[in-house]
């Protein structure tokens, strides 16, 4: 037997901890970083309670994923008096609980006392735990959980950490040296077991300053995340020693080296049953750190994607627990199945990639989804494995919600299979409709071309360059926004409308079904006319409940208030979070058309269905091989430093 390290209790010296410390530490007294995570500082008198997101062990997880069984807690302290208290809670506790006999009187002492203290738990505790109760100052290093494990059974990985840029200097190379100084150069046992592999899409990194020490800058081709992520996985596999798992990782995200470690940790102990998992780490809020937004989602019957759990606010205590403990309800809502990893964290097995091959060059969106639906792996989720992320609901952008997605699904779905029970065409004819009751009536048209493109067959999209050319197309026939001042100068010409004086709720309020601005009631029959008429532009007009004929509305294509925007003729559309806009103006003809070329495609593609499946399917052993992504991405003959 041989003793193994699961999880180390950090303080991260960032701007999480600084933000929200509770994700960390919940204390009455002040809690001091250092530049060393696992070395930090109490000010008591205080409590400092570590039964928290980072640092309490996920008991659930750890038994059901790996061989360990029995878990200890090891604490390097010196300083004031102090009692260590162990801590546990199962699925129904509301706070951390103190198990009997877990109490431990320590002296003042200026030298360093080292504790191994067994977990005490339940069977059914979810996570253990530990709290200080400390008489004055108190400091804590080299603390962690560990168990003692058969040596027979540690698996032998080499992780692989991949991750894509364009332009994000500042992210990236932050994150390099955080990989150096945080796992390359301690004395952890990945550390000799990690290498980083940076693909350079923008080409504006210094690969020669950057690459050495396990860390490698490859300059790439711009073909988007599924591209670089593609390169990614080929440098792991061909690596000096193999990588046995790939971990994918966005450029433009804050991550923690104690959640690369926990995943090697992880891997290194996994059962048999789950050495080919995915681990997929949750992606957290950048601007509300506690913010747990999704670590798995779904695709819906309706074909949109969807978090699979709700959002946590997982500095709360109970939050913690539900994140660890709770389960979709595949008998209710049978889509949750449909589930997939988001490429901003996820570790995939080497075996995986060998046998189900590469991503879909489809530049940007769906390519992570498309590969969970393809491999149909199990997940493993944990507290602790996670990254900072803009939330995206910040960052719409049309060439990518209307004309990528939409194109992609619908290549993905014909090309895997991977959610039969979702209606990707339904889906699609609700954005358009969507797009065109508020008048957007470029992004409504971006959707068709992504249709009509799909409906070319995988050649049109799998020529090298044509990814990118097509994105780029897109980009420049989305809607096209105004800055804020510009807006609120044309909005008082044409509409009389002064958008100050509009805050943010007034922007993104909807109005519920039945209630009107005015109290009148806005009915079934309101929402049958709404949606035959498209808002007004089919058939017959609507007249708008307030008897103004513009409104103010959210930009984002995914936002629709039915009562606000029934029966206008005109909208100022803003997106708060850039502060630029575009007024819309109604267009009946225009709405024919665009409706009119929707059924015409409909119709094709129900028309020649089979046959445009067959070709994505047939298609897909070959855009998915190595010799294809090392051609496209122009490798062959070309030799680089490793």
């Amino acid at each position: 037997m041989t003793s193994f390290k699961l999880a180390n209790v950090v303080i991260d010296d960032n701007r999480a901890f600084y933000a929200t410390p509770r994700l960390y530490v919940n204390t009455t007294c002040s809690v001091i970083a250092s530049e060393k995570p696992d070395s930090f500082t109490i000010l008591g008198p205080g409590v400092a309670d570590f039964t928290t997101f980072f640092n309490a062990l996920s008991l659930t997880k750890w038994r059901e994923y790996t061989v360990a069984e029995h878990f200890s807690l090891h604490l390097e302290l010196k300083g004031a008096a102090c009692s260590v208290v162990q801590t546990r809670a199962n699925c129904l506790d509301s706070s951390s609980q103190p198990p009997k006999d877990g109490r431990h009187e320590l002296a003042a002492s200026s030298e360093w006392r080292e504790l191994d203290l067994p977990v005490i738990a339940e069977e059914n505790d979810v996570l253990a735990g530990f709290l200080i109760e400390a008489t004055g100052e108190v400091q804590l290093r080299n603390s962690y959980f560990w168990a003692e494990v058969d040596e027979s059974s540690i698996r032998n990985i080499e992780l692989a950490i991949a991750t894509t840029t364009f332009r994000k200097e500042e992210f990236v190379t932050k994150n390099i040296a955080l990989v150096r100084k945080g796992i390359l150069s301690t004395g952890e046992r990945a550390s000799s077991h990690v290498t980083m592999h940076v693909v350079d899409n923008g080409r504006t990194l210094d690969a020669a300053a950057l690459s050495g020490d396990g860390v490698f800058v490859h300059p790439n081709p711009n073909a988007g995340g599924a591209g670089g992520f593609a390169r990614g996985m080929i440098e792991a596999l061909d690596q000096e020693v193999p990588a046995t798992n790939v971990l994918l990782m966005d450029d433009d995200v804050e991550v923690s080296a104690e959640s690369i470690l926990r995943t090697y940790n992880l891997l290194s102990l996994a059962r048999d049953e789950w050495a080919e998992a995915f681990v997929s780490g949750a992606m957290m809020s950048s601007l509300q750190p506690d913010l747990r937004w999704e670590d798995l989602g779904f695709i819906t019957s309706g074909g949109f994607h969807m978090s699979l759990k709700p959002k946590y606010l997982v500095s709360n205590f109970r939050d913690i627990i539900h994140n660890e403990t709770i389960k979709p309800h595949e008998d209710n809502f049978p889509d949750v199945a449909q589930r997939y990893a988001a490429w901003w964290y996820c570790c995939i097995p080497a075996t995986t990639i060998q046998r189900e091959g590469l991503p879909l060059p489809l530049f940007v969106r769906y390519d992570d989804v498309e590969y969970s639906l393809r491999c149909k792996p199990r997940f493993m989720t944990m507290n602790g494995i996670c990254i900072w992320h803009d939330e995206f609901t910040h960052r719409y952008n049309a060439a990518v919600e209307r004309y990528q997605t939409m194109r992609n699904c619908l290549i993905v779905e014909a090309t895997t299979n991977g959610a039969p029970l979702s209606d990707f065409v339904g889906g699609l004819r609700r954005n358009v409709f969507v797009e065109l009751a508020k008048f957007n009536y470029a992004d409504a048209e971006l959707i068709l071309d992504g249709f009509e493109d799909f409906l070319k067959g995988p050649g049109f999209f799998s020529t090298p360059g044509k990814a990118e050319e097509t994105y780029m197309a897109a980009n420049g026939r989305r809607e096209q926004l105004l800055p804020y001042d510009e807006l609120r100068e044309l909005a008082l010409k044409e509409t009389g409308i002064d958008i100050d004086d509009y805050n943010f709720d007034e922007i993104v309020r909807d109005i519920p079904l039945g209630l009107s601005p005015h109290g009148r009631p806005f009915n079934v029959m309101h929402t049958q006319l709404f949606e035959r008429t498209i808002n007004g532009q089919l058939h017959r007009s609507l007249k708008p409940f307030d008897g103004e004929a513009a409104a103010v509305i959210e930009h984002a294509g995914w936002a629709i208030s039915y009562g606000r925007i029934y029966g206008k003729s005109t909208f100022i559309a803003i997106d708060p979070n850039t502060k630029r806009g575009a007024i819309r103006h109604m267009s009946k003809e225009r709405c024919k058309q665009i409706w009119g070329r929707l059924s015409d495609d409909i119709k094709e593609y129900e028309k020649n269905k089979k046959e445009i499946d067959a070709l994505y399917r047939d298609a897909r052993p070959l855009i998915t091989s190595v010799p294809y992504w090392r051609k496209y991405l122009g490798l062959d003959g070309n030799a680089e430093t490793r």
